[in-house]
Order: structure tokens, then C-alpha cells, then sequence
């Protein structure tokens, strides 16, 4: 076990040093259009791989995220986004590139300057592994920390109702800066990843529907927030939502996700780590 010295300030060599480049990126050939790109974040989104890198010559050149999907959609609410463009002309340019000596705090400065918890290392394969948010819950799982959920800086939940439309709840999402939005009175919730499931899945990528903006949101399967009772410890936290498809933790009126502990390894009182 180390002590004394922050995790915000170690490397994430340091702190992952045997499975630190174990989850592979999802990648994507630039020319591809659209819609394959948004079958495959229906897979990955909220996960360890949670966006797809566009490469051109075995080269990254951009990122895909439930991000560029839905602000595009708010641009362009047809079916031409998903079968008139290709990956390229919706992507964020120029991925986020670590290496093992990156500090864990340098880490958290790219994702917050890119509004994006997504970042790819090489690896020793030749190619690149991906680290998110989900990622950072194995650092979390390490910590040796009296701090808990109740520590956590608090958010105010943001809230759907039924009726709302798919116009509404998009907007609401960049206005709040949020991937989930809970419904009234419930712990159910919606996510980029859910929209996108309905628009490939149930409305096969708009081919039918003329008026996507407006159209109810009630078409989507929601999913449940995993309520909780005991104010748990952020090693302990980390670990249930590590074990989770997609984590998302209500505790009291706390809501807790992988972006929560990401910030809260930040603080300088976090220093005792177990090297397994």
C-alpha cells in the first residue's frame, strides 16, 4: 500500500500497472457512414469503450460519442444524418492521446477541457486501448478513503416527463450538461445510449418518421438507477458501479456516476493506494 502521496498526482501507469491497457478501442474506418457508427455506440456507450474512434490508415484522426450523434440530430432530424454523411463529418477531431506517464490529473484536465471522459493509450498490440470514466472506477475500487457518497459534490437531478419530446429531453441534456435524465418521480432513466437504441432499433434510423424532433420520447425503453441505502465509501461505490453494464447509483438524493469519482480522486486528501 502506498501512502502520502495523492493519486491525483501519480501516473496512470503507476496506478494501473497491470491493466492499464487491457480494454481495446472500438474503432471505425473514416468513409463509413453514420448510421453503422450508431449501431455500434449502442454497444458501447457508458462502458469501458464507451465512444468509437474513426481511423484512416491505421491512424486515429477523430472521436464518436452519443455527443456528436445527438447534437447533430438537433441540426439535422432525418434520416440524411444517418445515411447522407459519413463518420468524418460529424466527428471531434484529433482524439485525446496518453501515455503511461500521464499524470492522473493531466488525465482529468484533457477530459474536462473536452468535455469528454474518453481518452486512447497504445498499446503493446500496435495499436490503441481505451480509457473512460469506467475505466477510472478501478482506481477508485484501489483507494483507501473514509470519504463517501455523501462527500461527493452534489448534483441536482434533472428530470423528464412523459409526453416530452425527443426535442425536449436532447436539449435538456446539453442545457444541464448530462448523459441521464431521471423521470419524475422514479428512478428510471433515459441516456444518449438509450435514444440512439430507439432511433436504430425501433424507428430504424428515421426512414419513416418526418417530424423526429417532435415525436414523443415515450417510444424509449427506459432503464432504473440502482437505489441504494448505506452511504457507502468510494472504494466500496466504485466497485458496484464497476460491476455495472451502465452505472448510475442514487443514494439519498445523491446521484452518483463513474464522472463523480473521477473528480473526487482528484482531492489531495486521497493518497493511500493498494498496487495489486
Amino acid at each position: 500500500m502506498l501512502k502520502n502521496y495523492p493519486v491525483s498526482k501519480r501516473t496512470i501507469g503507476e496506478l494501473l500497472p497491470d491493466t492499464l491497457t487491457l480494454s481495446f478501442c472500438i474503432h471505425i474506418n473514416k468513409g463509413e457512414k453514420v448510421w453503422v457508427v450508431a449501431g455500434m455506440l449502442v454497444q458501447y456507450l457508458e462502458s469501458i469503450t464507451d465512444s468509437v474512434i474513426v481511423i484512416e490508415n491505421n491512424n486515429p484522426i477523430g472521436t464518436i460519442g452519443g455527443k456528436e450523434i445527438l447534437e447533430n440530430l438537433l441540426k439535422n432530424p432525418s434520416r440524411s444524418l444517418f445515411y447522407d454523411f459519413n463518420v468524418e463529418d460529424i466527428m471531434e477531431r484529433d482524439p485525446v492521446i496518453v501515455t503511461e506517464n500521464t499524470k492522473y490529473k493531466e488525465l482529468m484536465s484533457l477530459w474536462k477541457e473536452r468535455s469528454r471522459a474518453f481518452a486512447i493509450i497504445p498499446n503493446k498490440w500496435g495499436f490503441y486501448s481505451a480509457i473512460s470514466a469506467q475505466k477510472v472506477l478501478e482506481i477508485g475500487m484501489r483507494c483507501k478513503t473514509n470519504f463517501s457518497i455523501s462527500d461527493l459534490t452534489k448534483k441536482q437531478p434533472v428530470f423528464f416527463k412523459k409526453g416530452d419530446t425527443f426535442g425536449d429531453v436532447i436539449n435538456s441534456m446539453f442545457k444541464n450538461k448530462t448523459r441521464k435524465i431521471l423521470l419524475e418521480r422514479s428512478n428510471k432513466y433515459l441516456s444518449d445510449r438509450l435514444i440512439i437504441e430507439a432511433i436504430s432499433e425501433k424507428m430504424k434510423y428515421l426512414k419513416e418518421i418526418d417530424d423526429f424532433l417532435n415525436e414523443s420520447i415515450d417510444i424509449v425503453t427506459l432503464e432504473k438507477a440502482r437505489i441504494i441505502p448505506n452511504d457507502l465509501k468510494i472504494q466500496e461505490v466504485s466497485a458496484m458501479m464497476y460491476d455495472m453494464f451502465h452505472p448510475y447509483v442514487i443514494y439519498n438524493d445523491h446521484i452518483v456516476t463513474p464522472w463523480d469519482i473521477c473528480n473526487v480522486l482528484l482531492s489531495p486528501e486521497i493518497s493511500e493506494y493498494v498496487i495489486k
